[in-house]
């Protein structure tokens, strides 16, 4: 074989293997792509759905979160941890969210924009392997102080947060409280009982691009495995110190279940925290035969997609605080500040009955504490409790 002729087949050999190997990586990135789209999505939901019916199981055990009576087997899980708060958003293309129906409580309050966001805060419920919950958003200053009511070192779940960079003489360096991320750094929770994604990453969080919306919202994560974050950080029932999530925690006073009264005809509370913002506005229909209320946002039913049922609560509290801007040098102005210290008016509606009342809370570790017109502390109805934060003065209308 001549020179020339060795030449031209080497470079045919060569083109054979490139386009060769071309199409092996194309096959194997498309098997990938495949698999992890697989992963991205909620999976086994059947199971998780099943686990959570407790078919012939007795409740017997009470949940200090909500005065829900739970089975043995919950409370068996629900003792070798403490509660975790996950910030669960509400933009248009986050819907329908994952897992808000398995929280034991719920805070919402806008975000930014018009745009209210969750804090779920799972204790008793969650008990079940792979629980899907999200999308999973960034901090807020307003849900730190509410989710420092959970006791020692609480977990906390987010993907990043409000942060406050702008030079001194503005609001940042005038000591405004829009800089979450700061203040996780200024409690001591950073790298500890804090579950920023950006520090764990996955296959406790992970991406589910298959919804085809942008990036910000397709953030999920794993319940059990964010629990498991906080166990290898020696964060279960008791901190590496041996001290009790619980040992000054205050829990709400809840009726007994026997002591309940079901109203004898529906109520539907209505409400809106910006004008405007139509897609946000709630309404809570009290239904007799459950002695539940069923939310319904934007007008229509807000259903969970893992639990695929109506999300519903035994107790809906409305607080109203002072809303302003952080004017903290972020650009827009659009952080904003919701006065959760101090002493507001507040509405409480469970049984198909308004309660008038105010709520308190000293500082930002101690609970909240909801009160009737004689100053009495309220009792609860057990179950399932949202707590909802309205701008003071904003209309709430009952049918």
């Amino acid at each position: 074989m001549t020179p020339k002729k060795r030449f031209f087949l080497l470079i045919a050999v060569a083109l054979g293997l490139y386009v060769a190997s071309t199409g092996v990586s194309y096959a194997l990135f498309r098997n990938i792509r495949g698999s992890s789209t697989n992963l991205m999505m909620p999976i086994n939901l059947g199971l998780a759905e099943k686990k959570f019916t407790r078919t012939g199981e007795p409740r017997t055990e009470m949940c200090p979160l909500n005065g829900r009576l739970q089975t043995k087997k919950e409370k068996e899980a629900w003792e070798k941890r403490r509660p975790l708060g996950v910030m669960i958003e509400n933009h248009l293309d986050a819907r329908p969210q994952f897992g808000l129906n398995l929280a034991d409580v719920v805070y919402e309050a806008v975000a930014e924009g018009g745009i209210t966001r969750f804090l779920a805060v799972y204790y008793c419920e969650g008990g079940a392997e792979e629980i899907i919950v999200g999308p999973v958003r960034s901090a807020r200053t307003f849900f730190l102080d509410w989710i420092s009511e959970y006791g020692k070192n609480p977990l906390y779940a987010h993907v990043g947060g409000a942060n406050c960079d702008a030079p001194t003489g503005s609001g940042c360096g005038n000591g405004a409280k829009a800089d979450a991320l700061g203040q996780i750094g200024e409690y001591g929770w950073e790298d500890y009982n804090d579950l920023n994604q950006f520090n764990i990453g996955y296959p406790t969080f992970w991406r589910d691009y298959s919804r085809g919306v942008a990036t910000e919202h397709t953030m999920f994560a794993d319940l059990q495995k964010l629990w498991d974050i906080g166990k290898k950080r020696d964060l279960t029932e008791k901190d590496k110190k041996g001290v009790k999530w619980d040992e000054a925690f205050q829990p709400w006073k809840f009726l007994k279940e026997s002591d309940t009264r079901v109203g004898d005809a529906p109520q539907k509370v209505n409400f809106g925290f910006w004008d405007g913002y139509k897609d946000f506005d709630v309404s809570w229909t009290y239904d007799p035969a459950k002695n539940a209320y069923l939310r319904t946002m934007g007008g229509g039913a807000h259903e969970d997609a893992l639990t695929k049922e109506q999300i519903e609560a035994s107790v809906v509290i409305i607080q109203f605080q002072t809303e302003a801007p952080a004017n903290d040098g972020y650009p827009g102005n659009v952080h904003l500040l919701y006065g959760t210290i101090g002493t507001e008016p507040a509405k409480i509606f469970q049984g198909g009955k308004v309660i008038e009342g105010t709520w308190e809370k000293e500082n930002r570790e101690a609970r909240t504490i909801f009160m009737d017109d004689d100053g009495s502390e309220i009792k609860f109805y057990p179950g399932k409790i949202w707590v909802e934060t309205l701008p003071l003065g904003n209309a709430v209308t009952i049918e």
